[in-house]
């Protein structure tokens, strides 16, 4: 089974083709074919690539399948004794993508 550990916004993946997986919000829309160029490794049935800090030449190639939203978080700021409360809520934005193709 060939995998990859793939970064992106700012955090790191493994993925395998056919994998469905929720990464930082791109600028894409559904349908749209993105790429992923850092690729910290690529391993296969019987070899093992880790780059320094990538490796070249490699890159992931992905289908968007959904843009959304995550659950609401609540934030709630408080200090003790000065009346100060502060509830606020939060949705984090996702894109749900495809991977079609490691190629390294």
């Amino acid at each position: 089974m060939a995998y990859a550990i793939i970064k992106t916004g700012g955090k790191q993946y493994k993925v395998a083709e056919g994998d469905v997986i929720t990464v930082e919000k791109l600028e894409a829309a559904e349908g749209d074919v993105v790429t992923f160029d850092q690729v910290l490794t690529v391993v296969k049935e019987d070899s093992v690539v880790v780059g320094k800090p990538v490796v070249e030449g490699a890159k992931v190639t992905a289908k968007v399948q959904a843009q959304g939203k995550d659950k609401k978080i609540l934030v709630f700021k408080y200090k003790a004794k000065s009346n100060y409360r502060k509830r606020q809520g939060h949705r984090q934005p996702f894109t749900k993508v495809v991977i079609e193709k490691i190629e390294a």
